[in-house]
């Protein structure tokens, strides 16, 4: 039986972060990835925290991103797994670091990868 009710798992708002552009730890060569990502907010309580550019919540956000991006290398972004691995990584680090903001999903805008 299926109910209208939202699974507690599931996102209820969306936040939209610019792109990011990084230097991959490909050590044999210059690689770059360009990413966009939105992403997937369950309930955060009776009051959102505002994520708007120039928030601490923001640069947290970002910075967390920029770490696991940052950490990356293009022959495993480029593996069939590979967008499903980094999601993951994404998650687990905003989770950690930002635990008062209750990310259900990563989704990526644009992806590119260029060695």
């Amino acid at each position: 039986m299926q109910t209208d009710a939202a699974s507690p798992n599931e996102a209820k708002s969306l936040v939209h972060l610019e792109s990011f552009v990084v230097n991959l730890a490909d050590s044999d060569q210059s690689a770059f990835l360009k990413v966009g990502i939105d992403l997937g907010i369950g309930q955060v309580g009776k009051k959102e925290p505002p994520i708007d550019k120039g928030s601490l919540l923001l640069a947290k956000i970002r910075d967390a991103v920029l770490s696991v991006l940052s950490t990356s290398q293009s022959a495993d972004l480029l593996a069939p797994d590979g967008k499903a691995k980094l999601k993951q990584r994404l998650l687990e680090a905003l989770r950690q670091q930002i635990p008062e903001l209750p990310v259900k999903e990563i989704y990526f805008t644009e992806f590119l990868v260029q060695r």
